[in-house]
């Protein structure tokens, strides 16, 4: 799979980012203790695995950019059912919490969604926004990366890591990263534009 691809280029690039202090952040404390007893979460339904390989293979297929929109939007709603209403409680906790800018909380609410659900992958999606949102550009990519490794797929995660890349200048990989994504969702008029944007600066850069 071309994220699968992706991820074995950009994983020694994200060592590094790990490993050096989030830009302009204070390290931040442990989180709260996980709730004392951890729910059974079930893993994606059958009936919604088979939904999302549909909708992906329509995405591909689909030229109309408006429309690719709508199944685009279908595959993010798909992505953000749980199973569980503890996690779904959790999570409308942390969308709450996020628009009061009470970041803090809202971390807080994601930390116990991985640590409830480690297999749900909008828990890790999440977060990686809310680190991306904080400026902690390493913690965002390790989460992202945590996202693609659950569903290669995710073109949330996809364009997220690309757009860190750019802004921290690796445009090599942010152009992989936006190509991995352009083979899941070509119709993107957006990530066509930053591909061919990336593309012209790198061969002027060869010149």
């Amino acid at each position: 799979m071309p994220a699968m691809r992706f991820i074995t280029t950009v994983l020694p690039l994200l060592a590094v980012l790990v490993a050096a202090p989030a830009f302009g952040q204070e390290p931040r404390t442990d989180p709260a203790e996980p709730l004392a007893v951890k729910e059974n979460v079930p893993g994606p339904l059958a009936t919604n695995e088979q939904r999302l390989d549909n909708l992906f293979v329509r995405l591909k297929r689909e030229r109309s950019t408006e429309q690719a929109r709508v199944i685009a939007d279908e595959i993010r709603k798909a992505f953000t059912q749980s199973g569980s209403a503890t996690v779904d409680f959790l999570m409308e906790s942390a969308a709450r919490a996020m628009n009061d800018k009470r970041y803090g909380a809202a971390l807080d609410f994601l930390d116990q969604v991985t640590l409830l659900a480690p297999d749900y992958v909008e828990g890790w999606n999440r977060r990686a926004t809310l680190h991306y949102l904080l400026g902690n550009y390493p913690k965002a990519m390790s989460d992202s990366a945590r996202v693609l490794a659950i569903e290669p797929r995710h073109i949330g995660a996809l364009a997220g890591i690309a757009g860190i890349l750019q802004e921290t200048g690796h445009d090599t990989q942010a152009l992989e990263a936006w190509e991995a994504y352009l083979s899941y969702y070509p119709a993107d008029r957006e990530a066509q534009q930053q591909t061919i944007e990336l593309m012209k600066k790198l061969a002027g850069q060869k010149t």
